[in-house]
């Protein structure tokens, strides 16, 4: 608009210019000459930037991680690194590193940790995602499995509650033992336990399914899983 303003008085001079008296018959021609010489530099001069030109468009939120299942998140990419958390089912968190080709550096309340790519659905612009390596592996190697020895339920139909008790042949290699039931982990051992025993609520015809992992800084392994019920 300020270009348009000094182009419009330029012009306006120019008129003022041409009708100035004078003593012959026609204007100056010089006079006539330096004023359209003037109103065409205007004319030529480049456009005002607009007042937003160079500045960076806002920055949107950074992408982020949901999830369907509980979802294990170790300390590195796959099964050899120990879990760090388990994030739950509908809890976003946010996406701060990518390792091609599936695994996600999420941040979560329990520091910085990763989960595989199958699991995740993303959320938001990963393109400017960091792509990231992969840390050392922990010193040592996984437990190798874990041998159930017995396993027992007894069952009163009175009150519909069953207890159950579980062993299992201990190992040299674990940190401890998480014990799973129902693919939900409902407790957490020390090293060289190797009994779990408690009460739950089973009606008639209910199962309940059991299996017991040991861990330890390299990763963690799985014993078969049992199925109890009244």
């Amino acid at each position: 608009m300020k270009r348009y303003a000094r182009i419009l008085v330029v012009i306006s001079l120019f008129v003022a210019s041409c009708n100035m008296p004078t003593t012959g018959d026609a204007a100056d021609p010089a006079v006539a000459t330096s004023a359209a010489m003037t109103v065409q530099a205007a004319l030529n001069q480049s456009p005002l930037a607009s007042p937003t030109a160079g500045e960076d468009p806002p920055s949107g939120e950074n992408p982020s991680a949901s999830f369907e299942d509980v979802t294990n998140c170790r300390t590195g990419p796959g099964v050899n690194y120990p879990p760090v958390t388990q994030i739950q089912p509908g809890v976003s968190v946010e996406i701060v590193g990518f390792l091609p080709p599936g695994f996600w550096v999420v941040k979560t309340d329990k520091g910085e940790c990763w989960v595989a790519g199958q699991f995740v659905t993303p959320t938001g612009d990963v393109s400017a995602v960091a792509t990231v390596t992969a840390p050392p592996l922990p010193e040592g190697g996984a437990p190798q499995g874990v041998s159930l020895q017995k396993w027992d339920i007894s069952c009163n139909y009175e009150t519909n509650q069953a207890n159950v008790a579980i062993r299992w042949a201990d190992k040299e290699d674990e940190t401890g033992y998480r014990v799973v039931r129902n693919d939900i982990v409902i407790a957490e051992l020390p090293a060289n336990v190797a009994a779990f025993t408690e009460t739950i609520t089973l009606l008639p015809g209910q199962t309940v399914g059991y299996r017991i992992i040991a861990f330890n800084p390299a990763g963690d392994a799985s014993s078969k899983t049992i199925s109890l019920g009244c």
